[in-house]
């Protein structure tokens, strides 16, 4: 069975087009009046374009609250726009051809490679199964998990669709919920629901290769023979191993500075008890790996602490999972470049093993690219808003970019021209600055032999 959208087109340009096409999909049945409630929210077009793209990029900035605009059937589109913008359109065909036990030809093989982020096609159709599979039964799970707590809330009806929808939002590292302006404020010291979401978040956002390398090495520990759980943490290849250690090391440290900076702020968590104001802490670190739900205002927050997240913003999540950002390998292996240059080392290692040059180069380019492309649309920003804030555009800008959906208040005040800005800036992001760029301008990779020269840097 044929598997691609248009033969002409290079991969990446296929990938940006589903991402697309979704888009104009998506923003067409939310138009329609079946969609939105009567007499509510006056929205244009643009609005449910912003929205749409938000959702299908699992943003989670709004015009306004989703739940003041979209009905019940409205709401359904827009569960179904956040879980095929975190799994991908084409691994959703690519799944339905599996499930009717339809054969791929080779082009189809290669672009399901890419968009699962898969060095090579090796099991193709057993990781995608399972990253289906693993998708199903994390969602099920903390969906019923947090039913426990909003079918007593809001009843058996608005109970069960209510967590269904944030189960989705969460995993898929959306960011919208259908609660009101205040995301999930009501909740800020509620354990059942932070800790869900922040689980689901890590979950949906660590990557489904980190998943596929725990669960098989976990197999390896129960059924076969005896090994302690130092042997098991080493059988897990170097990339589970770096996406693990490195979220942890924010995860960590993004709660402590955010507690730190923020404990006597009154109007964040200063009157709380010390273990809600940790809980709080580690839920705003979790969602900026690219969630977008807060339990506190972010105008609120001082601004050292929204610096900090900005930081957080960037970084994102792991490489092909739902998360947005440069991904934690990306900052990790950039870090590791840094370290190998003040301890003098001539190559970049980790765990006792050489990171590729052509990995390192790649890393330097998506954060060169990832840079240029935050810079353009914040003097764009900058140029087209005068009268706003620039410290809340920024903190916008890379929201935006990193496809996180955390806002200072700011998303609804942008003009139509600032709209836009942000839009690209979420397309981009979702889709990869890298991947975007090429469907621009496709090249053949060349090879070329020219003798070495040196240049002073620094």
């Amino acid at each position: 069975m044929k598997f691609f959208l248009i033969k002409s087109w290079s991969i990446t340009r296929q990938i940006t087009f589903s991402f697309a096409l979704v888009i104009l999909i998506g923003s067409v049945l939310l138009s329609l009046p079946i969609s939105q409630y009567q007499n509510n929210y006056h929205t244009t077009y643009l609005d449910n374009l912003f929205n749409v793209i938000s959702m299908v990029c699992v943003t989670g900035l709004s015009i306004a609250p989703i739940s003041e605009i979209y009905n019940g059937i409205g709401q359904t589109i827009s569960i179904i726009l956040m879980q095929i913008g975190g799994l991908g359109l084409i691994t959703l065909i690519a799944f339905g051809v599996f499930a009717l036990q339809k054969k791929m030809n080779f082009a189809g093989h290669t672009l399901l490679q890419s968009a699962l982020n898969r060095k090579d096609s090796k099991n193709l159709k057993e990781y995608l199964f399972f990253a289906y599979k693993t998708t199903i039964i994390i969602e099920s799970l903390f969906g019923i998990i947090i039913m426990t707590d909003f079918i007593p809330r809001f009843g058996i009806k608005h109970g069960i669709f209510n967590s269904i929808f944030l189960t989705v939002s969460a995993f898929c590292n959306a960011g919208f919920d259908n609660f009101g302006s205040s995301s999930l404020n009501a909740f800020v010291l509620n354990p059942t629901i932070n800790f869900s979401v922040s689980a689901l978040i890590i979950f949906g956002g660590i990557g489904f290769a980190v998943w596929d390398d725990v669960i098989a090495n976990l197999k390896r520990l129960f059924f076969s023979k005896p090994v302690g759980h130092g042997v098991f943490y080493k059988k897990l290849s170097n990339q589970t191993r770096l996406i693990l250690q490195t979220t942890v090391i924010i995860l960590f440290l993004g709660t402590l500075l955010t507690w730190y900076l923020e404990k006597d702020n009154p109007k964040t968590i200063s009157n709380y008890t010390f273990p809600q104001q940790i809980m709080v802490s580690f839920f705003q670190t979790v969602t900026m790996r690219t969630a977008g739900f807060s339990t506190i205002s972010f105008k609120d927050t001082f601004a050292p602490t929204n610096f900090i997240y900005m930081f957080q913003m960037i970084i994102g999540g792991g490489p092909g999972g739902t998360a947005g950002g440069i991904k934690v390998t990306t900052f990790a292996i950039a870090f590791l470049l840094i370290k190998s240059e003040l301890v003098g080392q001539s190559l970049v290692t980790f765990s006792h093993r050489v990171i590729a040059s052509k990995t390192v180069k790649q890393t330097i380019s998506v954060l060169l690219f990832s840079f240029t492309i935050l810079v353009i649309g914040y003097t764009l920003l900058l140029s087209f808003e005068p009268n706003l804030d620039s410290f809340s555009l920024l903190f916008e800008t890379i929201s935006a970019m990193n496809t996180v959906g955390v806002t200072m208040d700011l998303t609804s005040k942008l003009s139509t021209q600032g709209r836009i800005i942000i839009m690209l800036l979420m397309f981009i992001g979702r889709v990869g600055p890298i991947t975007f760029l090429f469907s621009l301008i496709q090249k053949k990779e060349k090879n070329i032999n020219y003798a070495e020269t040196d240049i002073l840097v620094g």
